[in-house]
């Protein structure tokens, strides 16, 4: 998921969530991140991961990256918040910090698809294909190469391949 269609989701959650209750059977949303109950606690509600997600719309990674390390904090076990920290650290050039939390992403929620992307799109920007490509290929099972992220990730190898 692009950061333009997360803000677009956590406004939709918002809104659905004061007006319907879940219908997961576990109370999850299916998104590796928040509880789907009650929206005080979900962390996709809570004002510094909006305000990191805005942040991130807006291009402002500094600040997206200081409301997020405090939404995580937090949510240690938000899927989400560390996946829109590490894409804010990654567009700050901090890769040992991306890294991290995307790797903490995934140690969350092993089939989030924004993590395998966000992470596959950093080892390309590093240098390291290879470790991209074991990401493309999880996404190609997870997703059976018909989802967003492996079509994204896919054109990423595209051009850096073009650009060796």
């Amino acid at each position: 998921m692009t950061p333009k269609r997360s803000w677009i989701a956590v406004t939709g959650l918002a809104l659905a969530s004061a007006f319907v209750q879940p219908v997961c059977a576990d109370g999850g949303d299916g998104g590796g991140g928040g509880s789907g109950g009650d929206p005080a606690t979900e962390p996709t509600l809570q004002p510094a991961y909006v305000k990191g997600i805005e942040a991130i719309n807006q291009q402002r990674w500094a600040d997206a990256v200081s409301a997020l390390n405090g939404h995580v904090r937090g949510h240690w076990d938000h899927a989400d918040g560390h996946n829109y920290l590490a894409y804010a650290y990654r567009k700050s050039g901090r890769m040992d910090e991306a890294f991290r939390h995307y790797r903490r992403a995934l140690q969350i929620d092993p089939r989030h698809l924004g993590a395998h992307e966000y992470i596959g799109e950093a080892y390309l920007q590093v240098n390291r294909p290879e470790e991209a490509e074991r990401h493309l290929k999880r996404l190609s099972e997870l997703c059976l190469s018909q989802c967003n992220e492996y079509k994204d990730l896919q054109r990423a190898f595209t051009q850096y391949r073009a650009s060796r």
